[in-house]
């Protein structure tokens, strides 16, 4: 089984979901994804995660992501599952749920983990970019909830940092001061970043949020 890393090309699939039958490229289109594994169905921390994530989705919309979720359990479970998603947690499941069965996606992915358990998948997160590489693994235990307002930070700064020569510092929320990239010099940094350049240290320098 690969191992996926930061960078490698997201591999491709068609699967079973709450939603019918899908294949992941078509899903994405030429927008960003969100790929994201649960232990099992009916499990408290992932009805949490399911009901924020619906949540959250018009965040997502708006930075062009789509979200596909994963479960080892079957799509009659998942739909079971989404009535009890709604009621608890007051919204409404509005994105896929793949019934990986057969392991199928778990194994092309590597989201089981034998150490932790050998049947149920890990809560892994993969954020694809509209090239179909991956930009972002996490992996929490089966303990620990996500944390969506970090994904759409995480996002905020994949989005900003593909487009423009900067990266984003500790704890940066979108609109705040950003690090211009270290392979510019601050004389040409001074001239692509007309909102000005604060040089701390030659090789840290800000620059406001370009975009902002």
């Amino acid at each position: 089984m690969a191992t996926i890393r930061l960078g490698d090309t997201a591999p491709d699939f068609t699967a079973e979901t709450s939603q019918g039958t899908l294949n992941f490229y078509d899903y994405l289109g030429d927008g960003w994804g969100i790929l994201f594994s649960h232990p099992a169905d009916f499990t408290p921390v992932c009805t949490t995660e399911l009901g924020t994530a619906a949540k959250f989705k018009s965040e997502f919309d708006k930075r062009n992501v789509k979200m596909m979720a994963l479960s080892v359990d079957g799509a009659d479970s998942h739909n079971e599952w989404i009535k009890d998603i709604n009621e608890t947690q007051e919204t409404l499941v509005n994105f896929p749920i793949i019934a990986d069965e057969d392991r199928k996606v778990s194994d092309l992915y590597d989201m089981i983990h034998p150490n932790a358990d050998d049947t149920l998948t890990v809560r892994s997160v993969f954020i694809v970019g509209p090239d179909k590489k991956v930009k972002l693994i996490l992996t929490y235990p089966a303990s620990t909830g996500r944390n969506f307002y970090e994904l759409l930070r995480v996002i905020d700064s994949l989005q900003l940092t593909a487009h423009h020569k900067v990266a984003t510092p500790a704890n940066w929320k979108n609109g705040e001061k950003v690090v211009v990239s270290p392979s510019i010099p601050t004389h040409e940094a001074k001239e692509i970043f007309t909102k000005g350049v604060e040089e701390i240290k030659p090789y840290l320098r800000m620059t406001p949020d370009p975009t902002a």
